[in-house]
């Protein structure tokens, strides 16, 4: 039994992923490898940031009291 919080299927960066990986290796594209996988690294680089503003902001919590 699936939770609220559980999501099946695909995500829209999954698919965006696929797609540009096969246009590159068609040679449809002739884009650098690091923007044919942007779709893999930009999420997981805005969840690093927000992770480290979040912590850095918890400690200038604590350093106030």
């Amino acid at each position: 039994m699936k939770t609220e919080n559980e999501s099946g299927g695909v995500k829209i960066a999954d698919l965006l992923l696929i797609l540009f990986i096969g246009l590159k290796l068609a040679g449809v594209i002739n884009w650098s490898w690091v923007w044919v996988l942007a779709p893999m690294w930009i999420p997981l680089g805005i969840w690093v940031v927000t992770v480290l503003a979040m912590v850095i902001a918890r400690k200038r919590r604590k350093g106030e009291k």
